[in-house]
């Protein structure tokens, strides 16, 4: 990825089908830009797709075997230019995302930025450094954040 100017890499990346773009893939791209980098680029339309990619990847990756009898709705809210909120519920085996707040009242949430949430997702991120440095706070149930990633196959740049 070329970091001359935003103004192109914004444009290389609005370009990208994510669709097409492997986990793998998508790790690598996060892991070469700076957090002022991901910041920049993730705004507007942009933003909105890599976000929608990113959650509606969730039930792909969710780990059915290692959440067992688990029941818990996890909300995600992340900060931008934009606060925006995702839900993940997840029983029975099962992986539900939703784009929303709910009614309901989630076990645990998660608040993050731009570029730390595309950190973490993508495997760039350690949760619990992430926590500490105070770049995630967690409200709820802070265990069962602190697992949240063995529920998922985290893609490894």
């Amino acid at each position: 990825m070329p970091d001359d100017s935003n103004g192109s890499l914004t444009e290389e990346l609005a370009g990208l089908d994510f669709a097409a773009v492997s986990p793998e893939e998508f790790a690598r791209i996060v892991k070469g830009l700076s957090g002022r980098q991901l910041g920049e680029v993730m705004r507007g339309d942009l933003r909105t797709r890599v976000l929608g990619e990113v959650f509606g990847r969730m039930r792909q990756q969710f780990r059915p075997e290692a959440a067992g009898r688990l029941k818990a709705l996890i909300r995600w809210r992340i900060t931008g230019e934009s606060d925006v909120v995702y839900e993940t519920s997840i029983a029975d085996g099962t992986c539900a995302v939703t784009r929303g707040r709910s009614e309901a009242e989630p076990r645990t949430t998660l608040v993050m930025g731009d570029a730390d949430f595309l950190k973490l997702v993508s495997g760039n991120g350690n949760p619990v450094t992430m926590f500490m440095m105070r770049k995630l706070k967690v409200a709820g149930d802070v265990g069962l954040a602190s697992g949240l990633t063995r529920y998922f196959d985290i893609p490894k740049a």
